[in-house]
């Protein structure tokens, strides 16, 4: 099937037992599980993300993507739910219990959690959510606070079970874009050294009015002063964390942090949280969505 992963990791097909599926169809990517009730019996990948989808077109990709596994319910979030997805998801405004709200695909046995947003200061986030709600699912007295880190990194408090607030940052992007598309294109490599990102984060935190300056200073050292790409990739990592940590702080001070995220990005955030003194925990991100997904299957019922 084009554009797809058909390897099914594990037994699938509709003589498996499987009852349900799961999706977090984003931007770029769909990922598929095929469940039966909150455990794992397949799952599959593809590229085929909203961003490459007209409306229409959505439902044909659904199903050729989950070829084999049986007539189920879908129970799915991300960027598929929204303006510019298969339908118009509306956001739910914080402060908002946990547990997914969730909308049906006309004519179809599709489910799709709504987002979030805040009103003021203005925000929004698709996808996280459920992801903060299977953080509630397992720890429903969690006081303290997420974060989401990735293209677009997210804050949230997280308190009796509810939502209360969140703060988003385009701190992944603005990597990808001085990284691969700036002046700093030239001098930035792929490697990690810890004690330049270590350095990078404190003197990020202690003088943030120096970012801009500090940026260029990156290029200026690897023309005059043999910086090692490797070094400047982290020193970069590390001065882009900081000033997102600067900004988070109302989040992360005197609170436990939970990090939801890819390892190796989550890790990043970890070490320069704790150079802080932050008591932090890294959350797997596939098992806080498929438990946010249940949830919201849960929720569903015998409407499916």
């Amino acid at each position: 099937m084009s554009g797809t992963d058909r390897q099914d990791k594990g037994e699938a097909g509709g003589g498996t037992g499987a009852d349900w599926i799961a999706a977090d169809w984003g931007t770029t990517n769909l990922r598929l599980w095929a469940m039966r009730g909150g455990g794992v019996v397949a799952r599959r990948a593809s590229g085929r993300g909203m961003s490459g989808l007209a409306a229409d077109e959505f439902a044909t990709v659904l199903a050729e993507a989950t070829q084999g596994w049986g007539d189920l319910p879908v129970v799915a979030c991300g960027m598929v739910g929204a303006r510019q997805g298969w339908i118009d998801a509306p956001y739910a405004a914080v402060p908002v219990r946990g547990q997914p709200r969730m909308i049906r695909v006309p004519g179809q046995r599709v489910w799709i959690a709504c987002g979030l947003s805040q009103a003021s200061p203005p925000d929004v986030m698709r996808g996280e959510e459920t992801q903060l709600a299977g953080l509630l699912a397992a720890r429903p007295d969690f006081d303290g606070c997420a974060c989401l880190p990735g293209t677009h990194s997210k804050w949230a408090r997280l308190s009796a079970g509810e939502i209360c607030s969140f703060q988003s940052f385009m701190t992944g992007e603005i990597y990808a874009l001085l990284a691969r598309q700036s002046v700093l294109r030239h001098g930035i490599g792929e490697a990690r050294d810890d004690a330049a990102f270590d350095e990078a984060v404190a003197d990020a935190l202690s003088q943030p009015h120096r970012a801009y300056a500090r940026l260029f200073q990156l290029r200026a050292a690897s023309l005059i002063a043999d910086l090692a790409p490797d070094s400047a990739a982290s020193r970069l990592s590390g001065m882009l964390i900081g000033w997102e940590l600067a900004g988070a702080k109302p989040y992360w001070l005197g609170h436990e942090v939970v990090i939801i995220g890819a390892p190796a990005l989550s890790g990043l955030y970890a070490r320069a949280l704790r150079q802080q003194g932050v008591t932090c925990l890294l959350a797997d991100a596939e098992a806080t969505t498929l438990a946010g997904l249940h949830l919201a299957r849960l929720q569903i019922g015998e409407t499916a």
